[in-house]
């Protein structure tokens, strides 16, 4: 299964690199098999995704050793400035490729890779974020990709 993570964080820390000890920004790192144990093995033991089979989109507000550890992972990664430069389009056309082998496509998005005029109610707002409309045009494409199997 692919996965697509939109939003302004990365979630990638662990216990080792995370300033704040926050486990909500770690929760993508857990499912490639970073950081604890305990939250690594839940339901079952090990990573529950191929980092090969993973794009973050809309990322921009992420700590250095976080950058680091997603510019080594194999993901593919997408910040708000190649949202800019490229499209948004554009860069689901390229998700969508790299995903072309596989069956069914999960989308988890978190609210807050909106900039805060467009969805300001979010508990991490951040600055610079998509617009509703690339929003829209993100689920959009996805749905019309066939390949969508859950979103959260």
């Amino acid at each position: 299964m692919g996965l697509i993570w939109i939003d302004a964080h990365g979630d990638f820390n662990t216990p080792d690199t995370s300033i704040s000890g926050n486990v909500h920004g770690m929760a993508l790192a857990v499912l490639l098999g970073l950081g604890a144990r305990d939250l690594v093995d839940i339901g079952r033991p090990g990573p529950k995704v191929k980092p090969e089979n993973v794009s973050l989109i809309g990322i921009r507000e992420i700590d250095e050793q976080e950058k680091a550890l997603i510019s080594h992972s194999g993901c593919s990664a997408y910040t708000m400035r190649d949202v800019d430069e490229i499209g948004i389009r554009s860069i689901l056309a390229k998700t969508l490729l790299r995903f072309s082998h596989l069956d069914h496509i999960h989308v988890s998005l978190d609210l807050d890779v909106m900039d805060p005029l467009d969805a300001p109610g979010v508990g991490t707002p951040s600055q610079g974020g998509l617009t509703y409309r690339e929003g829209q045009l993100i689920m959009e494409i996805l749905a019309d990709a066939g390949k969508l199997h859950s979103i959260d």
